[in-house]
């Protein structure tokens, strides 16, 4: 999936008839057809409303447009791989996976944390040590569910796909032509990964949640709750300042742990799948040149991936 400023793009590879005539694909079993693109136009709510495009408030909704979005790249990718004489996934069913997805993410990354520090919460007698000890746990607990991502071979060639989004953003931010071996010479990190993204998500929520001291239970799960946009809105703000001083020295060290995260999220692709990510690019680039907009046109692409 790629995304510009007035249009995004899916190229899926669809499997041949004979490949999915009887049980389907294997998780690991590349489709051998050809490749399928669909684009579709993006008016950003954020041209809209000038009081949308301020600082924290714009980071929410851009990443609420690029959840979006990402959920009917995922659903155009499954439906692609079902027989011909097989259904689509009803929109109401890809309705019910979103709301379920953001109430474990959530519940895992937030509430859980907050609820495991909360049985210790007399023998730390501190405010501060109650905030650190919740932040380890969150930040253990997503890099941990992450390792755990990286291991399941099911997973494999999705994120082989996601290596081959980045190496050919990357080719094309270099100005070089694009084709599967040029894009094969990058590297499948990115700065602008949802994998950082997500990092510093779990870091600036400890520095959120440390003013509010140690209230009853509830009020501790509740603030866990609607600190969520707010965490997100300021670390959308990070990440797109990172983006603009991506190479200064001091930036690039804090940045470090963020791209070697993406080790677990990202893998080798072939020339094969960077074919699909090319036609993805390819699709948009017939109606813009995103390295063309400005910055204010380009605001919601500082995480992409």
């Amino acid at each position: 999936m790629m995304r510009g400023v007035s249009t995004w793009a899916v190229a899926v590879r669809k499997p041949l008839p004979e490949q999915v005539a009887e049980h389907g694909l294997e998780p690991e079993e590349a489709p051998l057809g050809d490749i399928e693109v669909q684009s579709f136009p993006l008016t950003s709510v954020l041209k809209r409303h000038r009081v949308l495009r301020l600082p924290i408030i714009r980071g929410v909704v851009a990443l609420g447009e690029s959840l979006g979005i990402g959920f009917k790249a995922l659903g155009i990718a499954a439906n692609a791989q079902l027989p011909e004489d097989e259904k689509d996934i009803s929109g109401g069913m890809w309705a019910g996976t979103i709301v379920v997805a953001i109430v474990l993410a959530i519940g895992l990354f937030f509430l859980v944390p907050v609820g495991l520090t909360s049985l210790i919460k007399h023998q730390l007698h501190s405010s501060f040590l109650f905030w650190l000890v919740e932040g380890v746990v969150r930040t253990a607990i997503f890099l941990g569910y992450l390792a755990l991502l990286s291991r399941m071979r099911d997973l494999r060639r999705v994120f082989e796909y996601h290596g081959a989004e980045h190496k050919t953003i990357s080719c094309y931010e270099a100005g070089l032509e694009l084709t599967p071996e040029n894009a094969q010479r990058f590297t499948r990190l990115h700065p602008r990964c949802g994998t950082s993204f997500l990092l510093v998500v779990m870091i600036v929520a400890i520095f959120v949640f440390a003013p509010i001291g140690l209230p009853a239970w509830y009020w501790l799960m509740l603030t866990r709750v609607i600190g969520v946009p707010f965490i997100a809105g300021i670390s959308f703000e990070l990440i797109k300042f990172a983006g603009k001083h991506r190479r200064h020295r001091t930036v690039r060290a804090i940045m470090w742990p963020g791209m070697q995260l993406q080790l677990l999220t990202t893998r080798e692709p072939d020339l094969a799948e960077l074919e699909v990510a090319i036609a993805a690019m390819n699709a948009v680039l017939a109606v813009e040149d995103p390295m063309a907009a400005t910055a204010e046109e380009r605001v919601g692409m500082e995480v992409v991936a």
